[in-house]
């Protein structure tokens, strides 16, 4: 409840010429005829509200407000909006002096009522966001929390001159700003300032943590897990568990928090995963809000190929755009490119990867034929688990962004059923580079380029000898089974000519669908395309004949007329048949 005393009707706390200095409100930009600019990399809302193109929303103020949990966690994938979002909130609810007001009166939650605009600037509010902790060691991610933390500290001085705390409080204060204090008193940061603000304001405050997991991640990753989880158990507990000075607490992650012990207990925490339907439409853009913003900028017709490109999430039931990857599709004239490729290490996928089997990769691979499985998903997925549990690849690769769920059934426990599929071609694309070129680690760099070399230069003898060698000395007979691991291995060796070449694998083109196309970035080299056959016991002349096929699928189904429409002029076709460890090679060059 919001205490009496803190709210005035908002329709007196709003007086003329009381907008900021520097802010110029949307309606008068839009009289200019100017566009507005995207908001790239934009993450505090009174900037991207004010000065950028802004996709309202503010309705998750509405939503939260009507379900009112004490302490929300939302789980989204990496720059899906969280940091604008936890923003936004603080914005929202921070009591100022400053009529933060005009930041909201045009924007949808205003149209609900006084029943909202009356939270509007009413608590005190503790904002961290851990986003950048990303470090080495536990020493520096200590040090770096710290600083966070004594930089919030500071945001509310005000505390100082108070005469409604006590002069231990003052101390505990002054220590910390002065970069005095313990660990310990480090680890109750939340707690004691918490307890300080609702002292001095007479209202709890709200407190808000974004990407709280970041800092953990970084920790398994570096090999000092168990430090960041003992440090935050105590911090967040302190702050969100049992704490009668929170009015309402706000986390957001990638990752859940309920099996990392750190909130051992806490029966207040709501967790809104990517399959939860509530607040499901606030993270990521919705297709209503892609066409508003494609009309906007002038360029409608290009809908349908943000869609293939960069549409495909599902977040509940509610169909969802990569909002990064839409503004940087607008932001580089409407040329599609993986925007959201390049965003964030994929350090826990590698990881997880290295461990997996074969039938790990063979999934994997069937998914860039557009296939979809179905697989157990645990949202509650932690880190340690990676060690002991390999299969939960797809609950990472769906948390993360890397797959969607296509349909989902709750079974017993909590966990759910779910069949995965690639969201989009932009995934489709991410997903050659990063996933498939694990094939890195079992591939010798020198071998590698050996290989691309007679790729590239056509040398057939030269290559069929080195992939044959390759195939000697590095997989068992049980490796070579299938055509599904042959067709990994190449998109693998071929995934690390990406800097040339835009890889896609089982796509359709011409009369049929190619296996592996290289589709060079300079127009001036030649693209690429290979066709994979595997047999069982072929002797030579059958090996010879079943590559022969391979040559002749692509020229008869007219695999190349993709290239060829982009301006490539000329193509390197390779028929690729295994058999066991031996290896047969077609090849020929075609010029339009």
């Amino acid at each position: 409840m919001i205490p009496e005393n803190a709210i005035k009707p908002a329709d007196k706390r709003l007086k003329a010429g009381n907008i900021p200095e520097g802010v110029i409100p949307l309606s008068s930009k839009e009289k200019t005829g100017k566009k507005l600019p995207l908001p790239i990399g934009i993450s505090d809302y009174r900037k991207a509200s004010t000065e950028y193109y802004y996709v309202d929303k503010t309705l998750l103020i509405r939503d939260f407000i009507d379900e009112r949990p004490q302490v929300s966690l939302f789980t989204r994938p990496r720059r899906f909006g969280k940091t604008l979002n936890m923003d936004m909130l603080r914005v929202f609810f921070e009591k100022k002096d400053e009529d933060t007001s005009i930041y909201f009166r045009d924007k949808k939650i205003w149209t609900c009522g006084q029943e909202y605009q009356a939270y509007q600037g009413k608590y005190p509010v503790i904002y961290v966001t851990f986003k950048d902790v990303k470090c080495e060691n536990w020493e520096v991610t200590y040090d770096l929390i710290y600083k966070i933390l004594r930089n919030e500290f500071e945001r509310h001085s005000e505390l100082l001159g108070s005469d409604k705390i006590s002069l231990y409080e003052k101390k505990y204060l002054t220590g910390i700003l002065g970069g005095e204090a313990d660990e310990n008193d480090v680890a109750m940061a939340f707690l004691n300032l918490s307890r300080m603000l609702h002292m001095h304001y007479g209202v709890a405050p709200v407190i808000i943590i974004d990407e709280y997991d970041t800092p953990i991640q970084q920790a398994h990753i570096r090999g000092y897990y168990d430090k960041v989880i003992d440090f935050m158990r105590v911090l967040f507990s302190g702050g969100l568990k049992d704490n009668p000075h929170l009015s309402y607490g706000f986390l957001t992650g990638i990752l859940r928090v309920a099996k990392e012990s750190i909130f051992s207990g806490l029966n207040n925490l709501k967790i809104n995963s990517v399959l939860d339907n509530r607040y499901s439409e606030y993270f990521g853009f919705t297709p209503v809000e892609v066409r508003e913003m494609a009309d906007y900028y002038g360029t409608p017709d290009k809908y349908g190929e943000i869609c293939e490109w960069y549409d495909g999430y599902r977040f509940g039931t509610t169909e969802i755009f990569n909002p990064w990857s839409v503004i940087g599709y607008f932001n580089n004239e409407c040329i599609p490119r993986a925007f959201w490729q390049s965003t964030g290490s994929n350090d826990i996928i590698s990881e997880v990867l290295a461990a997996a089997s074969n039938d790990t990769f063979e999934r994997l691979e069937s998914l860039m034929q557009g296939k979809s499985f179905v697989t157990h998903i645990d949202i509650g997925v932690i880190y340690p688990q990676i060690h002991n549990n390999p299969s939960t690849i797809y609950s990472f690769l769906l948390v993360t962004g890397y797959l969607k769920a296509i349909m989902t059934d709750q079974s017993f426990g909590g966990d759910y059923i779910c069949e995965v599929a690639l969201p989009n071609k932009e995934i489709s694309y991410v997903y050659s580079k990063e996933i498939l070129s694990q094939f890195e680690n079992v591939i010798p760099p020198s071998v590698a380029v050996s290989i691309q070399e007679a790729i590239y230069t056509m040398d057939i003898s030269a290559l069929q000898k080195r992939v044959e060698a390759f195939l000697l000395q590095t997989i068992s007979y049980h490796d070579a089974a299938n055509e599904t691991f042959f067709h990994g291995l190449i998109l693998g060796l071929c995934a690390m000519l990406d800097n040339r070449y835009h890889i896609t694998s089982n796509r359709e083109a011409g009369n049929g669908r190619f296996d592996i196309q290289m589709l060079p970035l300079n127009k001036k080299l030649p693209g690429i395309l290979i066709e994979v056959k595997a047999g069982k016991d072929c002797n030579d002349e059958q090996l010879t004949e079943l590559a022969q096929t391979a040559l002749d699928q692509m020229n008869d189904r007219q695999y190349h007329l993709e290239m060829t429409g982009q301006g490539v002029t000329e193509i390197l076709k390779y028929g690729i048949a295994f058999s066991g460890k031996k290896v047969c090679i077609k090849a020929e060059r075609s010029r339009t």
